[in-house]
């Protein structure tokens, strides 16, 4: 009990050290007119994602940003679901989309990163100044490439962090992530704007092709599975400590629909926890070290329970004092993203979040995980 304790008022002081630096975060506010400047490429490294792809393109086609002044590049990795023809036949009408298939550059070699492999190989075919990235299976708004022109413009950066958001399907599990990436986007963009992690999420950032080159792309982190947006971006801000920042508009917040099962999203929560002891900023993996500890303290005095007097009242004093110290920062955060009317059920979620906590960051740090049709180590 005393440690769970010593862990839930470290853990309440880093979630209102994050609730301070969200609250502080200038929101974005482009000028008007803007001149476009820069020229993007962007990047779409992308899987078997027929179903999702054609509505991806089209949102990323169709931007306010002048046509001659962005490129798309989707890179197909080894698809066997007919997204290739999706894509062509969208060529046809749209001369700024280009295709590569990872398939003719890797000459049958196996990887453990195909998309670090997809990104490289489209950065060396792209012909913007800045790269940007997203996934096949979200969509952008119009204005989305006129907001990092006007950001990069503006902050004079060399990597830009932007919002991602889940769509609300308002199922159990639909609301569970919903209101679990809320919080990992409200601590990306506070700790971006404190400059304390560097995080951000793959789906929606952007760096000048360049810095990506002098920094060296990938290499001493092309090992790692995922990684291609939190690793980098460490890459970059140790050549760069002030050219990183954080685009809180919501005119570049990009939509992607939650996991439809629970294997799914374990598996994709344990890819994502699978490089928590990669980082070499240390900030973030201690961190997580906090955050696992506390749940796995919380899960273990819940089994305890059943053999202590008052076991139950202590833990759910626990889980309270958790509760309202993590609504004090996710209520600015989702007021943010318009979607207050789903805190209603985040403290009925807390049992669920720390199971699912625990679970996926040991099979993250011991375990396989299935991405896409490929088991990864």
């Amino acid at each position: 009990m005393i440690i769970t304790t010593v862990l839930l008022a470290g853990y309440c002081g880093l979630i209102l050290v994050y609730r301070y630096w969200f609250l502080r975060l200038p929101l974005f506010v482009p000028a008007n007119p803007v001149n476009p400047v820069n020229r993007f490429s962007v990047v779409i490294p992308a899987r078997n994602e027929a179903g999702n792809i054609s509505q991806c393109l089209q949102s990323v086609l169709q931007q306010t940003y002048p046509q001659a002044l962005y490129e798309v590049i989707v890179v197909n990795d080894h698809s066997t679901d007919g997204m290739e023809d999706k894509i062509v036949s969208l060529q046809r009408t749209y001369p700024n989309l280009h295709l590569i298939n990872l398939a003719d550059h890797l000459e049958g070699k196996q990887v453990n990163a195909y998309k670090k492999k997809a990104i490289e190989l489209a950065v060396a075919q792209s012909n913007g100044n800045w790269i940007v990235t997203t996934d096949a299976d979200c969509t952008v708004q119009p204005g989305w490439l006129a907001a990092f022109d006007a950001f990069i413009e503006q902050e004079q950066a060399v990597f830009v962090a932007a919002p991602v958001m889940f769509t609300n399907n308002h199922t159990f599990l639909g609301v569970f992530q919903l209101l679990d990436f809320i919080s990992l986007q409200g601590i990306t963009a506070a700790s971006v704007s404190a400059g304390y992690h560097t995080m951000c999420n793959g789906a929606n950032i952007a760096y000048r092709k360049d810095v990506f080159a002098q920094v060296g792309r990938f290499d001493g982190i092309d090992h790692i599975a995922s990684g291609d947006d939190m690793l980098l971006m460490h890459k970059i801000k140790e050549a760069y400590p002030d050219g990183v920042g954080y685009l809180a508009f919501k005119g570049s917040a990009v939509l992607t629909a939650p996991m439809n099962n629970w294997r799914d999203f374990i598996n994709q929560r344990i890819r994502w926890a699978s490089k928590a002891d990669k980082y070499n900023d240390r900030t973030i993996f201690w961190a997580l070290a906090l955050v696992y500890a506390l749940n796995l303290a919380l899960l273990l005095l819940f089994g305890a329970a059943f053999f202590r007097e008052d076991g139950f009242r202590n833990w759910l004093l626990l889980i309270i004092v958790k509760t309202m110290v993590e609504l004090s920062f996710m209520i600015p955060v989702a007021r943010f993203y318009g979607e207050l009317h789903a805190l209603i059920w985040f403290p009925l979620m807390q049992p669920f979040h720390i199971a699912y906590t625990v679970i996926a960051g040991w099979l993250g740090k011991f375990g396989t995980y299935r991405w896409k049709g490929r088991n990864v180590k």
